[in-house]
């Protein structure tokens, strides 16, 4: 996309919002000023509202372009400059046009429906996705995950780009016991996290394994998210794309009416609350196979995350629970690779006989050995797969350090091989 395109389409939406502006009580503060902006957005023709639309499509489409994951508009933090996150690394594009914070306000109210500026207003904050006008299916659409919130009163957004190509399963580098324990094919039932922090992959990962499904396996696969990134087109499977807040209240509630839903898999996009976290356990014991991401870096960190979620007085019977349902735990992160791109790095914990016993005995301390010595099986800690980057030549020994859980253990694996 032209910087000359961008240029006019943000003209014409500053010429739009410039009258509407003046309208705004001077006395307007807070809510009250954005609830004003929001009923003067949903007053204008669909016309007017195609205009505004234009001048933040334009950004998004550059993302294609610049290879940028991520693109961070308005409020006070922006500086009235667009940022795009290109592999890794966010920074101001100079060349796009620059936008006031009422101008933002606009444009981003502009982007949302009563409904959900509502929910802006109640919680302070709205998820939701997003897709470029003119896409002639949903599954073919160009997609972005959305995060709205306010920076000092006014309206500031996230919107992450949603890769519509699938990577290949043989992409993950996986053990062949790890995609069976994967697979609906060799286990039909077990609950796998996949984990790791805000921007490692985790989606795109999950969404590798629900293809791998999805082609493989006559089945019924119903995917909870909030919002909803990737958009499956069935294949050997039926699928369900069922978006907290749109299609569904909440994780634990699409959880539960997934099962009178005669599923295989249950996919919950995120294990963030207690009752969310028994829920995946529950439907797993249910004899299903179950999905879910995690927040946490290692698998050791996440058996801990999942029991340190419930009250003490519960936790001897969820950890016996979690030892019998969890069947592999994969970790990851996105490190920067030496082409100037990123990486992925994993931590692979198959849940054996022996780990079942640790996390029932609550010696989870014990695991990290156990995944040290479980190569034949496919495990590995997240620093054995980092050495194993740095020996390819795929990443600087600096960042296999700087990356790992264990740094002085990733130091002792790499000097020992350079004896």
């Amino acid at each position: 996309m032209e910087a000359g395109v961008q240029q006019k389409k943000a003209e014409q939406a500053k010429d739009i919002i410039a009258p509407l502006a003046e309208q705004l009580k001077d006395s307007s503060k807070g809510l009250q000023r954005h609830r004003e902006i929001g009923k003067l957005v949903d007053d204008q023709t669909e016309e007017v509202r195609a205009k505004l639309r234009d001048a933040i499509e334009a950004l998004l489409k550059k993302m294609y372009d610049n290879e940028a994951s991520d693109i961070d508009i308005g409020g006070p933090g922006c500086d009235n400059n667009i940022w795009y996150r290109i592999h890794g690394d966010k920074s101001p594009d100079k060349k796009a046009p620059e936008f006031t914070l009422t101008e933002t306000d606009f444009l981003l109210h502009n982007l949302i429906m009563p409904k959900q500026r509502e929910h802006l207003f109640e919680n302070r904050n709205l998820d939701f996705s997003y897709s470029l006008s003119g896409s002639d299916s949903i599954a073919g659409a160009k997609r972005f995950r959305a995060d709205m919130y306010f920076d000092l009163e006014h309206l500031a957004l996230n919107m992450r780009k949603i890769d519509n190509v699938i990577r290949p399963f043989k992409g993950l580098n996986l053990h062949p016991e790890i995609a069976k324990a994967l697979s609906l094919k060799y286990y039909k039932y077990g609950l796998t996290l996949v984990t790791g922090i805000t921007g490692s992959g985790k989606s795109s990962t999950l969404d590798t394994v629900i293809d791998a499904n999805n082609r493989t396996v006559d089945s019924h696969i119903v995917i909870i998210a909030s919002p909803v990134e990737l958009v499956h087109q069935p294949k050997k499977s039926v699928v369900r794309h069922r978006e907290v807040g749109r299609d569904v209240r909440s994780f634990k509630d699409g959880a539960i009416q997934a099962l009178r839903q005669d599923p295989d898999i249950i996919v919950v996009g995120e294990l963030r609350d207690p009752e969310t976290i028994m829920t995946a356990l529950e439907i797993t014991d249910s004899g299903h196979k179950t999905f879910g991401t995690l927040h946490t870096s290692s698998a050791m960190e996440s058996i801990e995350r999942i029991l340190g979620e419930v009250p003490v007085n519960e936790q001897n019977r969820v950890r016996t629970r979690l030892a019998d349902v969890l069947t592999c735990v994969i970790s990851q992160k996105l490190v920067p690779s030496l082409d100037g791109k990123r990486v992925l790095a994993k931590e692979v914990l198959v849940v054996t006989s022996p780990v079942k016993a640790a996390i029932r005995n609550n010696n989870v301390n014990e695991i990290y050995q156990m995944l040290m010595e479980g190569s034949e099986r496919g495990m590995n800690t997240m620093e054995q797969d980092l050495k194993r980057l740095y020996e390819e030549g795929k990443i600087s020994k600096e960042v296999a350090i700087n990356n790992a859980n264990n740094k002085k253990r990733v130091k002792q694996l790499i000097t020992e091989n350079q004896l």
